[in-house]
Order: C-alpha cells, then sequence, then structure tokens
C-alpha cells in the first residue's frame, strides 16, 4: 500500500488557485455575457433613429467660446460645450427658436459656480437623448492639437485648444451658402435634399472637415464624383459630391486612406445627374456636404438614415480653413501648415 503525504501549504495553493481560476472564469462568462446582451439590445433597435440639430450659428458660438475660453485660462472650471448644447436642447425641446442668450448665460454661470451638470440636468427628462444626440455631431470638434506656424524645414509648432475641423473650403476661396436643407429635389424622384451646397468654382480644392478614414469613392448618378469619409469614432460620416469632371480627387486619395482634417481631398465641379459617369448635368458648380449620424451600423445605406442640417455649423467651420499651396508641375493642391490631432 502505497501512502500519499501532500503538504498543508500545497493544499492551501491548491484551494487558492481554484478559487482564482474559478473567479476569472466567472469574470469571462460575465463580460460575454454583458457584451452579448449588448449586441441583442442594440439588434432589437435600442438606439437613437432620429436627430434634428438646429442651433443656431450664434449659439454654437457662444457655447465654443466658453468651452475654449476655460480651457485655456488656467485655473478656470471647464465648460463642456456639448453640456450647454444639450442642456439649451432639453429646456426648448430641441426648438432653437425659443433660444435666448441669457439662458445661456445662465447655465455657463451655474457651471462656473461649480454646480454639477448631472445636478442641472437630473430632472430633465429629454437631457439624455440630446447629449447622446449633439455628442454624436459635434464630437470630435473641439480639443486640444499641435499646429506647424512655419512650413519648410524650419517649421514650428504651436500647442492649441479649440476648433480641431476644418471648413469643408479652402482658405482663400470665396463660396456662397444658405440654408438649403430639406429643399426638393426631383432627379431620379421626388426626395428633400439631405445636404448642404456650397457654391464655389469649378476647382476649388475640398478640404476634409475631419479626420477619419476613407469609405468610398467613385461614381453616384446623384452625386456624381464623390467621397465618403467616416470619422475615427465611426459617428460621423462626411459626403463631399458633384466633384470635378475628369480629376476629382486629390491624386493622393484612395478607399481606406487615413486622412486628416484639414487635408485637400478634392475639387468642386458639377457632376452627377446621369447614370452615365463623368458627366456635367448639375447647372451650377458647388459641393454637397452631407453630414450622416451612425449610432448602429443596420443605420449605413437604409430607410433608417440620419442627416442633419449643416447650415449653421458650415458657418462655424468658417472660423478654421485650411491654408493651401499649389504644385506648379502637378497642378495639385496641398495643406500649407500640418497639424498634430490626436
Amino acid at each position: 500500500m502505497f501512502v500519499i503525504r501532500v503538504r498543508k501549504e500545497t493544499v492551501i495553493i491548491c484551494f487558492v488557485s481554484f478559487f482564482v481560476v474559478l473567479g476569472l472564469g466567472t469574470l469571462a462568462f460575465m463580460h460575454n455575457f454583458f457584451a452579448q446582451n449588448d449586441t441583442e439590445t442594440k439588434s432589437k433597435g435600442n438606439f437613437i433613429k432620429y436627430v434634428e440639430f438646429h442651433p443656431t450659428y450664434e449659439c454654437l458660438k457662444k457655447a465654443m467660446d466658453a468651452d475654449i475660453s476655460s480651457h485655456t485660462n488656467s485655473g478656470d472650471i471647464k465648460i463642456n460645450w456639448i453640456e450647454v448644447l444639450s442642456y439649451l436642447a432639453a429646456k426648448y425641446g430641441g426648438d432653437f427658436k425659443r433660444y435666448k442668450e441669457s439662458d445661456m448665460d445662465e447655465i455657463i454661470k451655474k457651471l462656473k459656480d461649480g454646480e454639477n451638470i448631472g445636478d442641472i440636468t437630473k430632472n430633465m427628462k429629454n437631457y439624455g437623448y440630446y447629449n447622446e444626440a449633439y455628442t454624436a455631431v459635434l464630437g470630435g470638434f473641439l480639443g486640444e492639437y499641435k499646429v506647424q506656424k512655419k512650413s519648410g524645414e524650419n517649421s514650428e509648432w504651436e500647442e492649441k485648444y479649440g476648433l480641431k475641423v476644418f471648413s469643408p473650403i479652402a482658405k482663400t476661396f470665396p463660396f456662397c451658402h444658405y440654408d438649403d436643407f430639406g429643399a426638393s429635389r426631383s432627379y431620379g424622384y421626388s426626395r428633400p435634399h439631405l445636404g448642404h451646397d456650397l457654391m464655389a468654382a469649378v476647382g476649388t480644392p475640398v478640404i476634409a472637415v475631419e479626420s477619419g478614414e476613407v469609405e468610398v469613392m467613385g461614381w453616384n448618378q446623384y452625386g456624381g464624383w464623390r467621397i465618403g469619409i467616416r470619422s475615427f469614432d465611426k459617428k460621423r460620416y462626411y459626403y463631399y459630391a458633384h466633384l470635378r469632371q475628369n480629376r476629382p480627387y486629390h491624386v493622393d486619395l484612395q478607399e481606406g486612406k487615413k486622412v486628416k482634417a484639414g487635408d485637400v481631398i478634392g475639387y468642386v465641379g458639377r457632376t452627377g445627374y446621369s447614370s452615365k459617369e463623368n458627366i456635367n448635368n448639375i447647372k451650377e458648380s458647388h459641393l454637397h456636404l452631407g453630414l450622416e449620424l451612425i449610432f448602429d451600423e443596420s443605420q449605413k445605406e437604409s430607410n433608417n438614415e440620419i442627416w442633419i442640417d449643416l447650415y449653421a455649423i458650415t458657418k462655424l467651420l468658417e472660423n478654421n480653413k485650411s491654408s493651401v499651396i499649389r504644385q506648379s508641375d502637378t497642378k495639385e493642391f496641398y495643406r500649407e501648415f500640418d497639424v498634430d490631432i490626436s
């Protein structure tokens, strides 16, 4: 007969190891359970399906300035412009025709006095919805970045806080626009205009508003030569359409390429309204700019797409234009000053 003797320390180690493994296994199970639950919840449609975004330019600018000022003045309590705008949206039920400057002054003062946005909005039924929706619209717009002050070998960099997004039209190039979101369109079928038109001359450099990845390039009979760029957080899809005939895109652009806010991506034209490629059937040269919000991938290319009015946002972006230079040999435009956007 064999007698097996086991030391007490060995028994303790075995018990400890058993419970550690059991605990890790439980954690893994719970993680997978909640991840699967989250996926199932989204598949059942528990995500935002409708957004209207109607803050005026003056409202956006005042909230942005308060945010930037609080981040650039040491010692100040930091203001989050999206929280301010979401509070006002909840207060007005999304109707910014009711906007009063004094209402913004009041909420900003409360925040500067140290009140918490959660306490301020705890009894506001729709604040959570507006905060999620407005974060999807404006989430990549403000933050810290570095900007190149001089181009060439002797470049210098400056740290800044402010707009990290750019006007869709390059600096010094004129354009005009008006609020045309929802206007009727008849080519192909009767439909509302789900974008914003910027009237500019053929060949005007088109700028990437936000950093992201090129998801789509090519011909579309409604948009002509067009580009689709997805923000890195996947919430925003920028659509640039009616680009120039024959040479619509910047030479460096291709599907799957990552672009930086302020890069030249293409050139204004008037292509589109034709099932045949490379046709100028748009009467006036202009850039069609669209912004789609995506809360779930099922919303892409579906009957549940969310496009927002960009008139006020386009006016806001005019506060940050990308300076460009032209290479005489290739006739391509490139950004003059680089940025480092985290």
